[in-house]
This record gives structure tokens, sequence and C-alpha cells, in this order.
């Protein structure tokens, strides 16, 4: 008879294994002597030792599922069970224990996790919804449109919930985007109705300004004229494409008109030289507002300045391009100064000058990580291609940034 200390070969050749509970028949053992039947199942325990030490691992170091983790142990378990090896056995189930409750203690942390991943994706979704819903009722038509493009491009990225919460999640961000969008074609469906309505205004002035155009009555049709340009002015625009044509042939109707009574009262030659003077004169005052430090006060200078020249009356026709010009020009750079304070006050210009310049900026920085990575793998002429690249980008990046510097940002 021989043995060891888990195990032992009677003489009938039949191999025991000792465990906690007693001895264990493993087996029989016939082909040679005991020693070698001792030696055969320890090896056959060794086999599980490894076979336990490998799904230890796998479990520590991997991602392998609790089910397939605990099929493995349920299948090795059933080996240790069956007896057919000599060792500490008992030492092997203890092992098997152990790896059970750490797979289990894995899928509480997945599930864990799980749980932590919904919540996260869930108040992201309801972060994006009161987002959209109070974009909804924005009339920064063209920012809030371009955000809740964004949104949906987020929205994309985030996994689903539950199919009833991400449906109603789903149906008012939905709603939102219905709701701005209604809101803002009905906007600009009346845009288009007052232009298109400000364009027969002026097709009826202009038809009129053209058939008085050859009157020689002169004072009533000069204050006709005048009149036409204040309804003029109260029209509103027309659509682009036919307000600069509209107003060619109003004005030049007028024009026709006044060349015809200036060339009547050609004998009034010596008041309208007076009255170049005059104007010249008021020119020059005006031209002292420039530059435009203070807005408010020299658009009421210039109101007073134009007050007195609408006054004066006719000019010389050849003299009178030069002179109004010298107006125009002062009227030009007030009308400028207002619409830079409009722009450096404007949140949805400066909303897009920001948003241009952080687009540029992330370009520039993502081509300046492709350049070092092309480099660091030797790949030059790639490297510079994209440095080609990056100097437009940078350029395009410096006029955003000057862009932005007129909002003070």
């Amino acid at each position: 008879m021989s043995s060891d200390p888990w195990g032992r070969v009677d003489e009938t050749g039949t191999v025991y294994v000792r465990t906690a509970d007693g001895e264990k028949v493993v087996g029989s053992w016939q082909a040679g002597s005991p020693e070698e039947a001792l030696a055969y199942f320890e090896r056959k325990y060794e086999g599980l030792v490894v076979e336990i030490g490998l799904l230890e691992k796998r479990v520590r170091t991997t991602d392998l599922s609790a089910k397939d983790a605990q099929a493995a142990i349920d299948h090795l378990r059933e080996q240790v069970d069956a007896h057919h090896a000599v060792g500490d056995l008992d030492a092997l189930r203890t092992r098997l224990d152990k790896l059970v409750e750490t797979v289990e203690a894995r899928r509480e942390e997945r599930k864990a996790q799980r749980a932590k991943q919904s919540d996260e994706a869930r108040k992201a979704k309801e972060d994006l919804v009161a987002e959209a819903e109070q974009l909804a009722r924005s009339d920064q038509w063209r920012a809030a449109g371009e955000r809740l493009r964004a949104l949906v491009d987020t929205w994309k990225g985030l996994p689903r919930l539950d199919r009833k919460s991400d449906d109603e999640l789903w149906h008012r961000f939905s709603h939102a985007r219905s709701a701005f969008s209604k809101r803002r074609k009905a906007h600009f469906a009346q845009l288009d109705a007052q232009r298109e309505e400000a364009r027969r205004i002026k097709e009826r002035l202009v038809a009129e300004a053209e058939a008085l155009s050859g009157s020689t009555d002169w004072g009533p049709t000069a204050a006709r004229y005048r009149e036409l340009m204040a309804e003029w002015k109260a029209a509103g625009r027309a659509q682009r494409e036919h307000e600069d044509d509209l107003w060619n042939r109003f004005r030049g109707a007028q024009d026709v008109f006044f060349a015809a009574r200036s060339s009547v009262f050609a004998e009034r030659d010596a008041e309208q030289s007076e009255n170049l003077k005059l104007k010249e004169e008021l020119a020059e005052e005006a031209e002292k507002l420039l530059p435009v430090n203070d807005l408010k006060a020299a658009r009421a200078a210039f109101r007073s300045i134009n007050e007195r020249w609408e006054a004066i009356g006719h000019v010389p026709r050849d003299a009178r391009p030069k002179v109004e010009g010298r107006m125009h020009a002062v009227e030009r750079a007030i009308q400028e100064a207002e619409e830079a304070e409009w722009r450096r006050t404007n949140p949805e210009a400066r909303a897009r000058a920001e948003g241009l310049t952080g687009q540029l900026q992330a370009a520039v920085d993502k081509l300046k990580a492709q350049i070092e990575q092309a480099r660091a793998q030797g790949n030059n002429a790639k490297a510079d291609k994209l440095e080609k690249e990056l100097e437009g980008r940078q350029a395009l990046l410096e006029q955003a940034l000057k862009g932005l510097q007129e909002f003070g940002g």
C-alpha cells in the first residue's frame, strides 16, 4: 500500500483522497505501481489547480461576463466534487467559493455602474430638453436654430434609456424643436409679407413720381414730391432684389422734375450761388463732427445742420454733387458709427463671432495634434501638407479674433 498526505492506494489498487468529510474513492489503478497511481491522480489535481488559477486571472483582469464566469466555476466544481484527483480538494472548493464571491461582487459593481450611466444619461437628456424648451421661445433665429441642431447631435451621442422614459423625453425635445421652427417660419413669413407690402406701396409711389416728373406746376409738385419721399421712408424696405431698382426709378423721376424746374429758374443762379456758399459752410460745420466720438451728440448736431440745409434751397446744378457729397460723407460716417455700435451691442452677432472663433480654434488645435503625430510617425509629407492647411486656418482664426475684438471680447 502506498500513500501521501492527501491520498493512498490500498492493496486492491483502489485510490483514495482525503477530505474534510473523510476519504473518498478516486478510482481504481491496475496498470502499474501504487506510486504511479498517486502520481497520475496528483497530476490531475495539478491540472485543476492550473485551470482554477487561469479562471481567477480571467475574472480579475478581463471583462469576462458574470454568466460565463459562473458557468466556468460550476464546471470546475463538478470536476472537484467528482473526486477524480489527489490533492487538497477542500482548498480548491474554498478558492472556487471565493471566486463566486468575486464574480457576484463584480456583477453588483457592473449593475451599479450601468445604473449610474443610466442616471447620467437621463440627467443629460433632461438638460437637453430643458435647454431646447427654452430655445423654443427665443427670437434669436439663427443662433437658436444652430444651437438646436447641435443639441440633436449631442442627443444622438447619448445612450438610450428605458423605452418609456426615452420616448417621453424625445417627445418633449422634438416638440420644442417643432415649436421653434413654427415660430421662425411664421416670423419670416410675416417679414416677407411686410416687404411685399412695401414693394406694392413703393411701386405706387414710383408710378406717381414718374407721372409728376413732367409737371410744370413747380410749387405744388415739389411739395408732393416731399410727401412722396416721406411715404417712401414710412413704407419700410422691400425685398433686396426690388429695393434698388425702385429707388433708382423714384429718384430719377424727381431728378427729371427738379432738373426741369432748375432750367426754368435759371435766372435765380445768383440766389443759388448764395445757397451754395451757405451749404458749403454747413458742410464744413458738419465735417467738424468727424470723427464721431459722441454718437448721440453727433446725430443731434447733424440733424440740426440738415434741417438748416433743407431750408436753404437749391444750389447750382454743377456744384450740387460736390457739396452734397460732403454732407453725404458725414451722414455715412454717422450711419457707420451707428451700425458699428449696433454690431458691438448685438448679442446674436457676438454669439456668432464667439462660435466661429471657437470652431476655428478647435480646428487649429486638431491640426497641430495631427502634425505632431505625423512627425512622430516619420510621415513628413503628410505633416508638411497639414502645416499648409494650418496656416490657412490660423489666418482665418486671427481674422475672426479681430472681429471679436469689436465686441470687446
